[in-house]
């Protein structure tokens, strides 16, 4: 029997009202709701106000962290609807209280200038291990992990467990475990689950910290996306990562995304949260 398709179940909303929408954690047992979640879920609800129209860009903060035992309600409101573009805004509430809000442009498709930088070199995906088979390599039992319904293959692993001092630049290759259908707005949504993954380690790296520090807190602070081409998220992409600053006990994070052709796709950036309790 198959398994149920855990983006698409993600991605699923219940409709209560007009404009009004739930959305559900699928594991429960997590201290609380990854972020990447809760973009997709939002810009999900956004295009269940939106025709003939795709995301070029979303802006988001996350303000509470999310409780992953109890629903999400996700408020639409519709700012505007122009001739060629349309902007929502989504509020995600939890116990009565903002968690997080997101606001959304629309663009009705259409031909322009075109340039792109160029994508870096990076070994194959066949090539590179996944994080299950590189925690198994390390002698760790992958099923102590949470297996993501995004895969991931890092260009440059680091041994598990191992403080080292590296630059702020990092690489992988992704893409969701499942296929996704043609659908454009189910795509942008499944790459902006998966694009919190990995974007706040970057600026950990030339500090030399371990996730299982326990003084270590982290956590997104805001995401924004730029989508530049629509693209099928169920083949793999190449992220690739820097961290231009890190000051105040915030990193800043940047990432560009391209496709096995080498065209960029979208475009990432991300504050976070870094520091010792």
């Amino acid at each position: 029997m198959d398994q149920p398709n855990e983006l698409l179940t993600i991605l699923n909303l219940e409709q209560l009202e007009l404009d009004m929408y739930r959305g559900h954690t699928p594991d429960p047992d997590r201290g609380r709701i990854y972020g990447g979640q809760v973009v997709a879920q939002a810009l999900a609800a956004a295009y269940r106000t939106i025709e003939g129209r795709h995301c070029h860009s979303l802006h988001s903060y996350f303000i509470r962290p999310g409780d992953p035992k109890v629903p999400i309600l996700l408020q639409v409101e519709r700012v505007r609807d122009g001739g060629s573009f349309a902007v929502r805004r989504v509020v995600a509430i939890q116990h009565g209280k903002q968690i997080f809000n997101l606001a959304a442009s629309f663009q009705t498709p259409e031909e322009g200038f075109e340039h792109q930088i160029d994508m870096p070199a990076a070994p194959p995906p066949e090539d590179l291990l996944n994080e299950e088979e590189l925690r198994a390599q390390a002698g760790l039992d992958p099923a102590s992990r949470k297996i993501w319904p995004v895969e991931l293959k890092p260009c440059d692993p680091q041994p598990h467990g191992v403080a080292t001092t590296l630059p702020p630049q990092d690489m992988c290759w992704f893409r969701a475990r499942a296929p996704l259908g043609d659908d454009v707005p189910t795509h942008q949504c499944a790459l902006a689950y998966g694009t919190d993954m990995t974007l706040l380690d970057v600026s950990l790296r030339p500090h030399a910290v371990l996730w299982s520090d326990g003084r270590l807190q982290v956590a997104s602070l805001d995401h924004a996306l730029w989508f530049h081409k629509p693209t099928d998220f169920s083949q793999w992409h190449l992220y690739v990562q820097d961290s231009p600053s890190g000051s105040g006990g915030r990193g800043f994070n940047r990432g560009s995304i391209f496709n096995r052709e080498g065209v960029l796709v979208a475009s990432a950036a991300q504050e976070a949260l870094i520091r010792y309790r």
